[in-house]
């Protein structure tokens, strides 16, 4: 008779061992990739209200470097500087660009276009810093999703909102970018024109008033001629990568709230913004699925831009 030969488990305790290792390696790995680096300088007062704070981490250099600033999203409800990705601003920094992250007013603060003043106000802060940040004027970019994508493309594209004459020195700043870069970005906040061109898109989500403040439909058209990206371009504007999430022909999704999303940052944003560049020789790169996008990201579209291949 066979004695039957006891039990061994598949994995023994060197193996187990170094499972466990492995386990441990790839989450302090994954930590490190979610913790931010200290800026240089953190909450720095750009303007007089309690949002108006930036901060920013210096790229190691000893010449000075290019600039990409984040602006959060959040419906221009919420959101804070707090939102910028830590492997984006490791990315940036490793390839020698200097980054910055604002917050701004909030519509529970003051309508719009208050938060574009304070995009405004915070860029032309930082070159008025230049020399002490060890930053190049003429290599400033910004990048952002959704209202912060708004916000990035109304400095991109708006003349240079320059003050050469005024008393105060941050005024005398200019407003211009070099390269932009979005996510799921709106184009336009012309609601007449989102029936029009986005699936689905029936009722308009917001209120005007809620949003600009205003009491009459002149003086919501007054205010979003004043600030939409796709009313705003000139043949001498810069440069954009954009992002979506799906692709001009993607179904509506079934599921209402997600549906909702969808609608809010479709692709035909991006399309019709880039129609328009093309025609003016503007440079406009849009990824979205199955589309042929020029940049993997937009770490790879700022390296580029700037010339940190």
């Amino acid at each position: 008779m066979t004695t039957p030969m006891p039990h061994r488990p598949f994995f023994g305790p060197a193996i187990l061992s170094w499972s466990i290792v492995e386990l441990i390696s790839v989450s302090v790995c994954l930590a490190q990739n979610n913790t931010k680096p200290t800026p240089t300088y953190k909450d720095v007062a750009y303007g007089p209200h309690e949002r108006n704070v930036l901060d920013f981490w210096k790229a190691d250099s000893n010449t000075p470097t290019p600039l990409v600033i984040y602006i959060h999203g959040g419906g221009f409800r919420s959101g804070s500087k707090r939102g910028l990705n830590a492997r984006m601003l490791r990315e940036l920094l490793g390839s020698g660009i200097s980054v910055a992250a604002i917050n701004y007013r909030l519509i529970s603060n003051k309508p719009l276009p208050a938060a574009h003043h304070d995009a405004r106000r915070a860029l032309q802060f930082m070159r008025s810093k230049a020399k002490e940040w060890n930053i190049d004027k003429s290599k400033v970019g910004a990048f952002g999703g959704s209202a912060g994508a708004q916000l990035c493309m109304w400095l991109a594209f708006h003349d240079d909102m320059v003050k050469p004459e005024s008393s105060d020195p941050i005024k005398r700043e200019s407003s211009r970018l070099a390269f932009v870069a979005t996510n799921g970005g709106q184009t336009t906040m012309d609601f007449d024109w989102w029936k029009k061109w986005i699936p689905g898109y029936e009722t308009p989500h917001r209120e005007a008033s809620e949003l600009f403040g205003v009491k009459t439909k002149e003086e919501y058209g007054k205010t979003v001629e004043k600030i939409s990206a796709l009313l705003l371009l000139t043949a001498d504007d810069p440069p954009i990568h954009m992002s979506y999430r799906m692709a001009p022909d993607d179904p509506i999704p079934e599921d209402s709230r997600r549906a909702r999303g969808w609608k809010v940052h479709h692709v035909m944003f991006g399309v019709k913004l880039k129609e328009a560049m093309d025609a003016l020789g503007i440079e406009a790169d849009l990824k979205y699925p199955g589309a042929q996008s020029t940049y993997r990201s937009i770490h790879h579209f700022f390296k580029a831009k700037f010339g940190k291949e």
